[in-house]
Parts: C-alpha cells; structure tokens; sequence
C-alpha cells in the first residue's frame, strides 16, 4: 500500500522543501508535488508492504514526521513549518494535502476557483459594448472588462466562425478584474455584419418582395463601399491590426478559438511588435480553399469568383439552398450538441446569439464569401514558424473531445513548437473557454503572470524547472453552480523550459540596461 507523506499549514507559513533519504534497503520513493502559497513544492510518497497510516488520522504535522523518522523511512526531513499550524486529512485512505493539491497513482488533484458569481464578495466584473467605424460602412462591434485596469495587461480574444464576442463572457466577466480584456466580432459576422446591402436586389426600378429584401448582396451591382470586399483571413488579420493600434493602444496577448486561433498566429506572424503571446483554443489548422491572388495569382485566375459582391447567380441558388438546411434551429443546436463534449453545459445564450445572427438580412451572403474566399497569404505552419523564428511566446490549450479538431492537431503543433506547453483538457470539445471557462481562465492567468515576470513565476501546473514534465495528468477541481466539477487535463511540458527561463532571465536583464541608458 502506499501513503503520502505531506503537510497543510496555514496562510502565514510556507512549506520548505522535504529532504528525503532513503534508510531502509528496498523502499521505494516517488517524487511528487504540491501546492502551497501559489508554489509547488517536493513531497515523497512512501511504498512499503504492510504499514498504513489509516489509524493515524488524528496526527499533527510533527506527529506524522516522527512517525515516519521512527518507522525508519526517511533521515535528515526537513520542513519549516510550525507544527501547531500544520495537519493533515485522508483521501480514500490515503494522507493528503489538506484541499489543495494531492498525487495518487501519478494523477495529481488541484481545486482551482470557480467562476464569480457575486456571492462572498467575489463579484463578476461588468462588461460594455462598442463599435468602431474600421472604414466607411465597415463598422466592428466589440466588448470590453476590466479597462479601469490601466496597468495591468491587455488581452484580446478572437471569436471561431459562426459566433461572436458574446462566445466570451466568461473570460470578460472573470479575467477582466485582473487584466484589461477585449473581445471582437469578425467583420461579416456576430454584430460585425453591415448596417447596408453591399448589393441591392432591383428589379425594374421597382421594390422587391419583403423576403427577397430580407436577402441582402444578391443584386447585380455592387455599392462602392463594398468593392474588392471578401470576408477573407487576410481581411480579418489586417482588421485586428488596426483595432489594437486604434482601439486598444498598446501589445496584447491574443487568445483565438478554432477559426479565432488562426487569425490570432496570422496577426502574430506578421505584426510581432503587437503581441506579447499567443493562446490557441482548437485552432483551426487551415481555412479557405482558393488559391491566394497574391502568392498565388495565376492559378487564382482560373477561379472566376473568389468571395466579393455581389455573388454569381449560380452561387446565389447554392447559397439559398444551404443556407436553409445550415440556419435552421434544429441544425444550429445539433452541431452545438456535437461539440460540446459536456452536454449538461448550459448553452441557451449560445444558441439564442447565433440564431439572432442568422436572421440578419446580410448573413447568407456573407456566409457565401466567407465560404468561397481565398486562403491566407501564409499557411498556418509558415505562420507558426515565423512567430517561433520572432521569439512570440505560444501556449496551446485543446479539448480533447473535440470532433473536427482533433488531439491530433494540438500535437502536431506542440511538435513544430516544442517549447510551448500544450494543455488538453477532458472531458471538453472544441470550445473550452466556453465548456470549461474555469481551467482555460485558470491557466491563461497563470501563463500570463509567468510571461510578464520572464519565468519567475512558474507556469499552472508545469512550474518545477528541476523536473521536466513530458505527460503529467491532473484531476482539476471547481465549483460549479453548488457543485464540485473535475476534468482531466494532460499536459506536455517541455525538455527546453530550462533554457527558455535562462533566456528569459537575461533578456529581462538586458532591458534593464538598456533603460538605464534612455
């Protein structure tokens, strides 16, 4: 049987790291970790055939370490706690960490906080909406938390096709009582769609019937503002650029889901000096069909359309004709069923936000030029590899039920940039930060603070550089409406975070310098 030696102690006293030695021919000692005061530190569990703790359960902290110095288990412990102020409990037999962090047969337990709720003071911060006049006509609706916090980070969130800002009021309402936090509709999308028909319907100079009027960018002649436009990747890369130079007004960490994820690496890639990291949730690896005019233009010009306005008559009949079966509630709510891996998750307002978005007049012609726009002038692994190349730090947090973003994807990622952690969460689809907004704002928090202290803070769950981890489980714990929730999360550390801290450490150091000298 195996026990597991460790302490509880109050908030005023910090657990010192436990020096072990084994005594005793044939014992077997394993490391493990705990939490305490916001650090990890070293604790051993004990095999030893025949000895169990279970009637030891009302033993202090000295108790217990007697005990073991007595059984001839370990010499030379050290803990620098005082003993009046440290106990512990039993878990299923075994001696744990009193509610914080415990490792049974090498899954590790963490209780993480749930999401505010108002109650116990713990109150939701208040979230506002805008819009941003882009260009003529094109009109960008955001929200936004948090920006009373004016010297705290900024982070921006990109929305996964089909959705909007609102896929992020979790993040909004708990994040932005720490951070300055954004979140955007894509252009042709959520509230992001036009205020005008790029493509007005006429007939004979006279009106049109009411349902084809509910039908906008399927007339012949395209209004001025709408020329060239196609509601492609690059349109939406260089959308996000002037928002953050405009709107925000300083480097953000950008955070994308699915399609967001890959529009946070092309912006990346290409504008660096902006961001201070990347967070992908199941990015898409790819998106769009058609050649790109640009690194592509002579077999672009095989394709007769490529997405502007107004649309072929032909893809107009398509268009109606998908737009039907796609827009229908009972569609909308199957495909949310599928990838959602958890279906008690509640998603009403989910439901009820894409459903007000497909009613727009503009929505079906987006969707077509969406759907028919070329593809990106980088592919997703030449933007992974410049932003490697520019020193843009990556954090990688994937669902692992995902249905069209599979495991697969995050690992072949994880490979091109093996010095990002990689966080897979289950059980939990292709919208983590909306299944489970508690792990995704738990880790995003702590990959943050561990960024803007250049490593001295260590990363949630991957923070003993002394100790790599390559595959280590968590059971990860919350309180959810009453009720205590738990997830898995594997995560893949790296065999370079010793370096990367090293790096870290003295391009910090070279700052300071530099500084010293403005």
């Amino acid at each position: 049987m195996m026990e597991l030696l460790s302490f509880r102690c109050s908030s005023s006293y910090q657990f010192a790291w436990v020096n072990c030695k084994v005594v005793e021919k044939g014992l077997k000692l394993r490391r493990s970790k705990l939490f305490l005061n916001g650090k990890r530190r070293l604790v051993y569990s004990v095999m030893r055939p025949g000895w169990n703790l279970g009637a030891y359960d009302n033993l202090n902290g000295s108790e217990i370490r007697d005990l073991y110095e007595q059984q001839g288990f370990l010499s030379g412990m050290r803990a620098e706690v005082a003993a009046d102020n440290c106990n512990h409990h039993r878990t299923d037999g075994v001696i744990g960490l009193g509610g914080v962090s415990e490792k049974v047969d090498s899954i590790e337990k963490v209780l993480i906080p749930g999401l505010p709720d108002g109650s116990d003071g713990n109150p939701e911060s208040p979230i506002s909406s805008g819009f941003w006049e882009w260009k003529p006509k094109f009109t960008v609706h955001y929200e936004k938390s948090g920006t009373e916090n004016v010297s705290s980070p900024a982070v921006l969130f990109l929305p996964g096709f089909g959705v909007g800002s609102f896929h992020y009021e979790k993040q909004l309402k708990d994040l932005g009582r720490e951070y300055k936090v954004w979140a955007l509709d894509f252009l042709g999308q959520g509230l992001s769609l036009p205020s005008e028909d790029p493509a007005p319907l006429v007939k004979d100079g006279k009106n049109v019937s009411e349902r084809e009027d509910l039908m906008w960018g399927f007339g012949e002649e395209t209004e001025p503002w709408a020329e060239e436009l196609v509601y492609s990747v690059d349109l939406w890369r260089d959308q996000v650029h002037h928002f953050v130079e405009d709107v925000i007004g300083e480097p953000v960490y950008i955070v994308g889901n699915s399609l967001g994820g890959f529009v946070s690496l092309y912006f990346a890639a290409r504008y660096p000096q902006l961001v201070k990291g990347v967070t992908l949730l199941n990015a898409t690896p790819f998106w769009g069909f058609l050649p790109n005019p640009i690194t592509s233009p002579r077999l672009a010009k095989i394709f007769p359309w490529a997405g502007t306005f107004p649309l072929p008559a032909k893809v107009r009949k398509l268009t109606e004709l998908v737009w039907e079966k796609i827009s229908d509630p009972e569609s909308i709510y199957e495909v949310l069923k599928q990838v959602y891996a958890d279906h008690s998750t509640k998603v009403d307002k989910v439901f009820t936000r894409i459903i007000e978005i497909t009613q727009h007049p503009a929505a079906a012609a987006s969707f077509a030029s969406i759907m028919f726009a070329p593809r990106a002038q980088l592919s997703f692994e030449e933007t992974l590899s410049r932003c490697r190349s520019q020193d843009v730090p990556i954090c990688l947090v994937y669902g692992k039920e995902d249905p069209w973003v599979k495991p697969i994807w995050g690992l072949q990622v994880k490979r091109q940039v093996p010095e990002a952690p990689y966080y897979e969460i289950s059980p939990a689809g292709h919208c983590p930060h909306d299944e489970v907004p508690e792990v995704v704002n738990y880790l995003l928090r702590g990959w943050i603070k561990n960024l803007e202290s250049n490593g001295s803070i260590h990363l949630p769950l991957l923070d003993d550089p002394e100790y790599p981890h390559y595959g280590d489980s968590w059971d990860v714990e919350f309180i959810r409406g009453g009720s205590r929730k738990s997830v898995s999360v594997h995560l893949f550390g790296s065999k370079f975070s010793i370096w990367n801290k090293i790096s870290s450490f003295v391009k910090s150091q070279v700052k300071k310098i530099g500084n010293q000298f403005n």
